[in-house]
């Protein structure tokens, strides 16, 4: 299959095994053909995953606060990227299964990432910090 330019540019993705199984479970409930699910699948099958003992600190993991830029506009905002349930109307939460929350996972500081939003325009961000990850701070099972 030829490849986009988008998809070539795409960072190398670190996953926990312990995201992984959870994700894994959260999929299997959503139907066959939801686009959210596809999308989510298709970051999880090109990332490596390690045990969650071994992540990286600079990793983008599920329950994580990120800094990041829109290159677009150069906004600054933090998110913390959370499974659906935890949602809320706080505004400062993405779940995995939106756009964002499924190009943030496994991504690490300094990464960009340049995706297709529904209406078709390309959106970029970049991760500037990690301001927590739950592995970092020794909450392993989280």
């Amino acid at each position: 299959m030829k490849q986009t330019s988008i998809e070539k540019a795409l960072p190398d993705l670190v996953l926990s095994s312990l995201d992984l199984d959870r994700l894994d479970q959260l999929l299997s409930r959503l139907p066959a053909k939801d686009p959210a699910r596809l999308s989510l699948e298709r970051e999880l099958d090109r990332g490596a995953v390690v045990e969650p003992e071994n992540m990286p600190a600079d990793v983008v993991t599920m329950n994580s606060r990120v800094r990041l830029r829109l290159l677009k506009t150069g906004d600054e905002s933090c998110l913390t990227l959370v499974y659906p349930k935890d949602l809320d109307a706080s505004g400062d939460k993405v779940s995995v299964l939106a756009p964002v929350g499924s190009a943030l996972l496994g991504l690490s500081e300094g990464d960009e990432i340049h995706w297709s939003m529904p209406d078709g325009e390309i959106q970029s961000i970049q991760v500037l910090q990690l301001v927590y990850q739950p592995e970092r701070d020794g909450q392993l099972h989280r």
